[in-house]
């Protein structure tokens, strides 16, 4: 299975993602750069964490016009897995791979931290080396995680089963005290309606080396590589 990471200027945890690939799930990958439509026969899409082009206007709202990202959707709708992770996510919402929007975390604070989310649903390629209620400890690092969508959007999402992850407690509980950016319902990831994309805030790049302090993250990549594998 071969990732792409893509570079957009600006990325900072581009390499972060592109480790974990290759040299902890031991999968081949490459460097994909934003103004290129190439994905380079990749089997699955990474778009990083980061601050794509400063973050002007706002998170992802220029990324979206990538010539990358024309490809990304093409590839999405081929049904390509494509996982967002934070400004990522941020760049699928702008580019209507998933919908509603990421806004200024409601403590108007950039939040770098540690935090624990609530398996929703195994029902993705992203999370089946996981269990529904699990409970997983990854960070974040960002200042607008706070996930809005509309009344009906947010229906389609609990009806479709399309809340992938929650913000909660260590044993599992969805709580205020548990979201730290003030997120509809606690949401910290949601999938598209062919579950073949995924965009999440917390970097599970960051928690897949027991030397990062935890290896919940690389559930995630593993759940890839087996989804890739029984294709």
């Amino acid at each position: 299975m071969k990732f792409g990471v893509i570079i957009f200027p600006g990325s900072n945890c581009d390499h972060d993602a592109y480790w974990t690939a290759q040299q902890v799930a031991h999968q081949p990958a490459t460097f994909l750069w934003h103004d290129s439509p190439d994905l380079q026969n990749c089997d699955a899409i990474i778009v990083p964490g980061g601050f794509s082009y400063g973050d002007y206007l706002r998170t992802g709202a220029i990324a979206r016009f990538s010539p990358v990202m024309e490809s990304v959707r093409k590839f999405a709708d081929g049904g390509g897995l494509v996982l967002g992770l934070c400004n990522g996510f941020q760049i699928l919402c702008e580019s209507g791979l998933l919908p509603g929007a990421l806004t200024r975390n409601l403590g108007l604070k950039y939040i770098c931290k540690s935090v624990t989310v609530r398996v929703e649903s195994t029902d993705t390629p992203f999370t089946s080396a996981c269990q529904k209620g699990e409970v997983l400890t990854i960070p974040i690092g960002h200042m607008d995680g706070n996930y809005f969508c509309d009344e009906a959007t947010l229906a389609e999402l609990n009806r479709d089963d399309r809340i992938i992850f929650r913000y909660a407690t260590p044993d599992g509980q969805i709580t205020a005290e548990a979201n730290p950016n003030g997120s509809l319902e606690n949401i910290a990831g949601i999938c598209n309606a062919g579950r073949n994309v995924l965009g999440m805030m917390p970097h599970p790049e960051r928690a897949s080396e027991p030397e990062l302090g935890g290896t919940d993250g690389l559930k995630i990549f593993a759940s890839m590589v087996g989804a890739m594998a029984a294709r």
